[in-house]
């Protein structure tokens, strides 16, 4: 949207983030990295997006009418998209989150209007870093709560509006910015990353972008020790890099698949901060990081694109800023 307008409502100002080259970061490397800034959405993530699509997709197929209750699990992001949207639209919003998410999340979609329930992890688990038994425990509560209340369950892992809310706006955007700064020579990207949670975000964009070009290599990035989609044993369910790490559905367009630890998401997130200005979460330091391998690696002086999914405000009490 542009900015010189007065917006009917916070809806319109979703989207349509800046696309930041990361120059300070790449200094002493060949290539480039684009950044797409999705913390600067309303909800402070790129799940703002995602909300947005699957409630109006919902409405247009007569699934979510007026005065209806919409119930979904999250990590926190996706509840704090579906509680702005929720409110804007004049829905009811049950928020479904393992307690072992930092609890900014909870208190921000508690104060954007919705009703959030905390579910006890498993006995073995530890606060900040939520295991998949943990994940499995919100989905039977979700689930549980839709089938009391009758519920529209906005279902983040099934729904086709989250792709689709990355297909039809966040890849756009990003090639339309680079074609911008680039007009002068071949312009586009060699490569994008995308650490994933429910996967939306790279099938979305991955999709996008090898129709455009299907040179263009996409990776999923996950956390080590937990890297359920690349089929490796999972030894590490606790890690820090919330809302990922978890068996996903199948993603087509997968040209590889890349693992980040604990302390480089960390190591790059405050590099983000202090070398580039940009304050973001853990995701947003596993996808540098991720890229910064690929810079080091095969795509050495090519341009890689990568999404910075939340605010480093999301994690002010973890040991991330401490």
């Amino acid at each position: 949207m542009p900015q010189d307008r007065l917006y009917s409502s916070i809806l319109d100002a979703i989207g349509n983030t800046p696309l930041v080259e990361l120059s300070r970061i790449t200094r002493s490397h060949q290539g480039r990295i684009f950044a797409k800034v999705e913390f600067l959405n309303p909800g402070y993530s790129k799940k703002d997006r995602i909300a947005l699509q699957m409630i109006e997709d919902a409405e247009a197929e007569g699934a979510l009418r007026p005065g209806d209750t919409v119930v979904e699990l999250t990590s926190g992001n996706t509840g704090t998209g579906l509680a702005i949207v929720c409110a804007a639209k004049g829905y009811r919003f049950v928020a479904v989150m393992s307690r072992g998410n930092s609890i900014e999340r909870a208190r921000m979609m508690t104060a954007l209007g919705a009703e959030v329930v905390l579910v006890d992890q498993c006995p073995d688990s530890q606060p900040g870093e939520v295991s998949g038994a943990d994940l499995a425990r919100v989905e039977d509560k979700a689930r549980e709560i839709v089938r009391q209340r009758g519920a529209f369950r906005a279902d983040q892992f099934q729904l086709a509006g989250n792709a689709r809310a990355h297909y039809r706006h966040t890849a756009p955007e990003i090639m339309r910015a680079v074609a911008r700064r680039h007009s002068h020579d071949s312009g586009g990207i060699d490569a994008f990353c995308d650490f994933i949670g429910s996967g939306g975000s790279f099938a979305g964009c991955a999709q996008f972008f090898k129709e455009r070009d299907p040179s263009i290599q996409c990776y999923i990035v996950e956390p080590q020790g937990a890297a359920a989609f690349a089929g490796e044993t999972v030894t590490r369910p606790n890690h820090k890099i919330q809302g990922g790490g978890y068996a996903m559905p199948n993603l087509a367009l997968v040209d590889g698949c890349l693992q980040v630890t604990d302390a480089d998401a960390a190591d790059m997130a405050r590099r983000l901060a202090k070398e580039e200005g940009l304050f973001a979460g853990f995701s947003s330091g596993a996808n540098l990081a991720a890229a910064l391998q690929l810079l080091e690696g095969i795509h050495q002086g090519e341009r890689i694109a990568i999404l910075l999914p939340d605010s480093g405000l999301k994690y002010l009490s973890t040991d991330l800023w401490t």
